[in-house]
């Protein structure tokens, strides 16, 4: 999960896993996987940087990589 904040200040936690885009309008507007939209303050690189820190929290990004290493 990753904390964001809506234009009203209101923080809440999003599941990274859900997330489809991430669009600048020029507000940061975040698409999931079901077709929601979600409007939030933080610019889409500091979006972007959660995710992959979040990621790598959990251990998905050194598995992906350990993935992409088997296949070669």
């Amino acid at each position: 999960m990753i904390k964001l904040t809506r234009l009203n200040g209101d923080s809440f936690s999003l599941n990274a896993f859900m997330i489809e885009q991430i669009q600048s309008y020029p507000d940061t507007t975040i698409t999931l996987i079901n077709g929601k939209k979600i409007v939030v303050k933080e610019a889409e690189l500091v979006v972007v940087e959660l995710i992959t820190s979040y990621y790598q929290r959990i251990g998905i990004v050194h598995s992906l990589s350990e993935v992409g290493k088997s296949s070669e």
